[in-house]
């Protein structure tokens, strides 16, 4: 009996033994396990991290005077790398127009190659330049964007220029309201404090957070000292887009109103008997002079070829640019002549900058018109406007009045812009309703 109760002790301490060692063994073997996951979280994590740091843009300013090349160099790629990006780049945008305070921003592989490129060109443009393989290719990309159709409303102190300013829009809205009643309305010279305008426009708004622009101006009004100028958004009967009154007459005529897109003076207008500054004796001023601040851009009031465009005399720098049924505009003093002999011109386009060379006492464009060999006074002469709203496109062109004239705000807060469909004034001359 004693023997029996022996063994079985002796059974019970070796069972025991066996389940302590078993469970030793696999806590070390937790343990090892343990070790081993939590080394490789730690790689994971380091790499993690490379890799992160591989692919973390990599962003430069553009500074005056640096090139594209020499900004991908700096970042530290290779010269084949930085030319075969360069050459692919060059393919679909001017690398000279880089605008100094824009951004580059480069994306780099794991293991540190050039991925990609983002320059941002303007608020609705980027230059995109991605690796494929070996090579690389460049596109433009439209940058996203929300459009609305908004009501924009003020009234004109000074100038349009700070007019629209005054009202929270861009400068650039005034340039292009300008140009909608520029054959009408000479925006130097003709504005009157509390003039009013008002139009409906196309504004753009930007995902990255950039200042928004501008689309299409649809319907617009300027009340130029109680006469009223209005524009609609509409198609020629080619079906290309061109403005007309509320009536549907044509906004656009042979001649802008000015040579001078924006802010100048008309400092001495056409005489036959004028005391020269210079000269000191009395003879003819064949033309009006715009003072400006020299550099201000000259534009051709016309479609046209240039026939002159060099130094001569008296008259300075000179363009001088030949128009159909036989007009010719002279533009004189220029400091810088941006356009070359035999050279068609478009109306608006810039063909010189306003100095004081030749016979001048200081910064100015003597601007004249000459018909038929003889100079005539620009400042009062009458054109007929180009053709009016097609027959057949009438009850389209009513529609669409209606429909914007309906969205401007109310003038002065009473009128409603309805009133705007049909014409209300018998005084309203040339492109107004």
């Amino acid at each position: 009996m004693k023997r029996r109760l022996l063994w079985t002790v002796s059974c019970l301490l070796i069972a025991g033994a066996a389940v302590v060692g078993k469970s030793w063994q696999l806590r070390r073997s937790a343990q090892q396990s343990f070790v081993r996951q939590c080394q490789a979280a730690r790689q994971d994590a380091l790499q993690f991290a490379v890799e992160r740091a591989e692919y973390e843009p990599l962003q430069a300013v553009v500074k005056s005077g640096t090139t594209f090349s020499e900004m991908l160099a700096a970042m530290n790629f290779d010269s084949g790398t930085v030319y075969a990006t360069t050459q692919a780049a060059r393919k679909v945008f001017n690398l000279r127009q880089l605008r100094p305070g824009r951004k580059l921003l480069v994306t780099r592989t794991p293991q540190g190659a050039l991925r990609a490129v983002d320059y941002h060109i303007d608020p609705e443009h980027d230059l995109w330049i991605e690796r494929s393989g070996q090579e690389f290719d460049a596109e433009i990309k439209a940058t996203p964007a929300a459009v609305q159709t908004v009501p924009v409303s003020g009234e004109v102190q000074g100038s349009l220029y700070d007019g629209v300013t005054a009202a929270g829009e861009s400068p650039e809205l005034a340039v292009r309201l300008a140009d909608i009643f520029a054959w009408d309305i000479d925006f130097n010279t003709d504005t009157r404090p509390g003039d009013a305008f008002r139009l409906v426009v196309e504004k753009k708004e930007f995902s990255d957070g950039s200042d928004p622009a501008y689309g299409r101006i649809l319907a617009a009004e300027y009340d130029n000292a109680g006469r009223v100028y209005r524009a609609v958004l509409f198609h020629d009967a080619a079906g290309k887009p061109a403005y007309y009154s509320a009536t549907g007459q044509s906004l656009q005529k042979l001649f802008l109103r000015s040579p001078l897109p924006f802010a100048a003076r008309i400092s001495s207008h056409f005489s036959l008997h004028r005391f020269h500054p210079i000269l000191k004796i009395y003879r003819p001023h064949l033309g009006t002079d715009y003072a400006a601040p020299t550099g201000t851009p000259v534009q051709s009031i016309a479609d046209g070829r240039v026939v002159f465009a060099g130094r001569k005399g008296g008259d300075g720098n000179l363009v001088k640019i030949a128009h159909s049924r036989s007009y010719e505009t002279y533009y004189m003093h220029l400091s810088r002549i941006l356009v070359r002999p035999g050279q068609h011109v478009r109306q608006g386009q810039h063909i010189g900058l306003v100095g004081a060379t030749g016979l001048a006492t200081g910064p100015h464009l003597d601007f004249r018109l000459q018909q038929d060999g003889r100079f005539v006074d620009f400042e009062h002469l009458r054109l007929p406007p180009a053709q009016p709203v097609a027959k057949k496109d009438q009850a389209e062109f009513a529609q669409v009045r209606d429909h914007w004239m309906e969205m401007m705000p109310a003038a002065g807060g009473t009128k409603t812009a309805s009133a705007l469909a049909a014409p209300s004034s018998p005084t309203v001359q040339g492109g107004q309703p």
